[in-house]
């Protein structure tokens, strides 16, 4: 089933210059909140003055900042915990500033990264089923940032890469697996970093700057190889994300403080290849993109409608389809991950809207009459499972997202615990200065990390039993000296 869109254009005296029919199958999406028990009531959203979405989503959990006394503090829920969440639900609360930032690793439901205030990044293992206590032991804290750190995002298809940018305007890659930073981009930025987007291989990043730039960068060849002045001459902040063709979106504001959004080719970025202006509210849009479908969301922070657009190779290249509008502004926004839809309901997207004290899904749908599978509505997508290790994108490799077909529904495996394996810095020390006394004292190559994790194993099962027998020998010695104190009686 396709339905006709029809586009009209006009000179710049408004006079009609022609009329164009165009097939799109996303015409009549439409967009539906769920009924009340299926929300997530009395949660108290952070109040931060930061322009991230506070919200994150995957099959699993739905992650969301809130507020918190005497630092930073997120809430993660089963999807299915819906109804009143009590205050006294456990919360990820290790930072000791407000968070800004979190994000759902592509390849572990499990695994999430948070930025935050304090100037850290802390990556959590959240058990299978939930929290059950409050967690406040991160698997690793990543320091290098020395401002607060309001972008933390996951590389799409090498395993535990995980990119961060802070105030100070610095860039750091790391790898999560060792809690080293293995790049950073400094000197790149001379002011704030509004929003940064890695493209569809992770092979390179675009950013988008308080200098008004738009900057797609190498990241292991630490260069620009492209950019654009004053993208959006408006002075409020901007955002960019790479399109599954390599083109870049972003979303900004005019001179005139009008919203816009425009679409760039990074092999020549003199002229955009389309300009939309929208309106005059001054919400910062955030986009969310789909690249099985080429349809961008635009959530504006404080807005309460979601527009909708369908990217094409035909001008004018960006077509608005639908704006979905509800009573109440967002604070924020979370969108869930092709695989953790309904296929069964054509559900092309799904978001998590933050209300002041709530979230609630929102469902968008495409009506079809058939019960079939719709295969032209989900084409084979990024699945869970990573294309590369850390050290294989480091030395310069890339692979594409490994795709996987929805036809009978996405059934989540089991996630491995993520594992931090701590290099010593002292071998590193040795190995240099070995290397430099000639070949004749060449020292072994390192033990891969299997036999690193091997000997953890072991050490922790050896603590373990340690443990048990001092508690064991700790309840002999109540006993004796209950009898004892018995006998002196």
């Amino acid at each position: 089933m396709r339905f006709c869109m029809i586009g009209i254009f006009y000179t710049e005296r408004g006079d009609m210059i022609r009329r164009v029919v165009r097939q799109s199958k996303f015409r009549h999406v439409f967009g539906q909140t769920v009924k009340n028990d299926q929300c997530y009531d009395d949660i108290r959203v952070s109040r931060v003055t930061w322009d991230s979405s506070f919200c994150a989503v995957n099959p699993k959990f739905v992650a969301i900042i809130i507020e918190a006394s005497g630092g930073g503090a997120f809430l993660v829920l089963p999807l299915h915990k819906t109804g009143r969440i009590d205050k006294a639900y456990p919360t990820v609360c290790g930072h000791t500033g407000p968070v800004l930032d979190i994000d759902w690793c592509p390849h572990n439901d499990q695994v999430i990264a948070s930025g935050s205030e304090d100037c850290t990044v802390m990556v959590w293992q959240i058990p299978e089923n939930g929290l059950t206590t409050s967690l406040s032991e991160p698997v690793v804290v990543l320091e290098g940032h020395s401002k607060r750190v309001g972008i933390v995002t996951w590389h799409p298809t090498a395993r535990n890469v995980l990119l961060s940018a802070g105030c100070d305007n610095l860039i750091i890659i790391w790898n999560v697996g060792t809690g080293e930073a293995l790049i950073n981009l400094e000197d790149m930025h001379p002011d704030v970093i509004y929003s940064a987007c890695w493209n569809r291989n992770g092979s390179l990043i675009c950013t988008a700057c308080k200098d008004k730039k738009i900057r797609v960068i190498d990241p292991r060849k630490e260069e620009i190889i492209a950019e654009k002045d004053k993208a959006h001459e408006g002075a409020r902040p901007m955002r960019a994300i790479f399109l599954a063709d390599g083109n870049i979106f972003t979303t900004g504001f005019s001179r005139m403080s009008e919203r816009q959004l425009a679409l760039w080719n990074p092999q020549n970025m003199e002229e955009p290849i389309s300009v939309h202006e929208l309106d005059t509210s001054n919400g910062v849009l955030l986009p969310f993109y789909d690249p099985d479908t080429n349809v961008v969301y635009l959530c504006g922070k404080g807005d309460s409608s979601i527009r909708y657009f369908e990217i094409t190779d035909e001008a004018p290249f960006v077509h608005y389809l639908n704006t979905f509008t509800t009573k109440e502004p967002q604070r924020g926004m979370g969108y869930m991950p092709k695989r953790g839809l309904d296929v069964n309901k054509c559900e092309i997207a799904r978001f998590y809207k933050l209300h002041e004290r709530k979230c609630e899904p929102i469902i968008m749908t495409v009506p079809r009459k058939s019960d079939l599978f719709q295969d032209d509505l989900y084409p084979d997508t990024a699945g869970p499972d990573c294309a590369l290790e850390a050290e294989e994108w480091f030395e310069g490799k890339n692979g594409d997202p490994i795709l996987i077909s929805l036809k009978h529904g996405y059934i989540p495996g089991k996630n491995r615990d993520l594992k931090v394996v701590k290099k010593n810095i002292l071998d590193n020390k040795l190995t240099k200065n070995t290397e430099n006394t000639g070949p004749a004292h060449k020292t072994a190559p390192s033990t891969p990390s299997i036999k690193n994790e091997a000997k953890l194993d072991e050490i922790l099962k050896e603590v373990k039993s340690l443990k048990d027998l001092i508690s064991s020998q700790e309840k002999r010695i109540t006993k004796l000296e209950e009898q004892m104190s018995k006998i002196a009686i």
